[in-house]
């Protein structure tokens, strides 16, 4: 298992077909969909939410339960105001970056379909180069092509539609996978792989294990902070991504030193339970897969933060996935990496044992 490639091309064209649909906060469903329909041949039952959190569950009759968990949602945009002459004005669903937005496609969700339209800007023969404007909320806008606002709206398009880029996966260099939105369906994608691995493998646990994949962590954490209410568990062990910070313009001693293609990051944070943070680091040595570490200040900004804190305190840890370029349409990772995360949630579960508490006081 330590050496053996783990991604097969069924899997690599799922990941393409789960990246390249839209699944924007607060409008994850038609994304759950594809995932659930993938990992059906792997778990037992499902648990689905009001919101459109979706839960795999392995062995759901156990009383002891642990969750894998990753979210679902990506960045957007939502319609704010449609001016006299047709153009469009935006707010953010998400941390939507506004210094990316000027001469991007995007695609404009309605009922009656899928609207395109640019992020227009001034040519840079009108701009006055001594006082440049950069982009800002307040100054990008969208052109779908119309003449005023009652032909915007005849196209279907209104205050509150939602907006995402139409950027699509591929693979840089043979062996980086590019897209849009990998922060953080890849997390879903990679607790997927360990739920078909397990059952590959005919591993047998003692305990429940809820494979879920959350809903808009972007604006809040909210999706997990919903859920872990419904499936009470004993361990969280969460997967999102964090900063490779190996590139241009990052301040490593604001932000640390993570890179991609050195493996997976392990996280020092209050809200990570020391000691199965210590046995996830035990996991790795034992099984000699690469890793490297982090640390948080007053929280993760990750689904581990609500995990950790509901219930009455659940034993949480976070193992991320290094990624540049974080909230851009070019998220960038290395296949490695995705595997070797992969590995480490698949031998931590068959490393916990039923009725584990990680007290320190025992």
């Amino acid at each position: 298992m330590s050496t053996k490639k783990i991604l097969t091309k069924k899997s690599t064209d799922f990941l393409e077909k789960y990246l390249n649909n839209a699944s924007p906060t607060g409008y994850e469903w038609e994304g759950q969909k594809l995932w659930m329909d993938y990992i059906k041949p792997y778990v037992d039952t499902f648990i689905t939410d009001t919101y459109g959190t979706a839960v795999g569950v392995i062995n759901p009759d156990a009383k002891y339960k642990v969750v894998i968990e990753g979210h679902s949602d990506e960045i957007s945009w939502y319609v704010n105001y449609i001016t006299d002459n047709g153009l469009i004005y935006v707010i953010r669903n998400g941390g939507s970056d506004h210094q990316i937005a000027p001469s991007k496609w995007v695609n404009i969700h309605t009922k009656k379909g899928i609207v395109k339209g640019v992020f227009g800007w001034p040519a840079i023969h009108t701009r006055d180069s001594s006082k440049e404007e950069p982009p800002k909320l307040d100054n990008i806008f969208i052109d779908v092509g119309a003449k005023d606002k009652a032909e915007v709206e005849k196209l279907g398009v209104h205050v509150g539609c939602v907006i995402t880029y139409p950027d699509q996966f591929h693979i840089l260099n043979e062996d980086k996978f590019v897209c849009r939105a990998i922060d953080n369906r890849i997390g879903g994608f990679m607790i997927a792989e360990v739920a078909r691995l397990l059952h590959e493998n005919k591993k047998v646990l003692p305990f429940g294990l809820y494979i879920t994949n959350s809903v808009q962590e972007e604006i809040g954490l909210r999706g997990a902070e919903m859920i872990t209410h419904t499936i009470k568990p004993n361990i969280a062990i969460v997967t999102d991504v964090c900063h490779d910070t190996t590139t241009p313009m990052i301040e490593k001693k604001k932000q640390g030193h993570t890179e991609i293609g050195a493996g997976p990051v392990i996280s020092y944070a209050p809200a990570v339970q020391n000691k199965l943070r210590e046995r996830i680091i035990e996991t790795a040595e034992a099984n000699k897969i690469p890793f490297q570490r982090m640390a948080s200040s007053r929280y993760t900004g990750t689904d581990t933060d609500a995990f950790a804190y509901s219930n009455g305190g659940v034993a949480s840890a976070l193992i991320s996935l290094p990624l540049r370029y974080m909230h851009t349409t070019v998220e960038t990772v290395h296949k490695d990496d995705v595997e070797n995360v992969i590995r480490l949630i698949y031998e931590c579960l068959l490393n916990i044992k039923e009725g584990e508490t990680f007290s320190y006081f025992e």
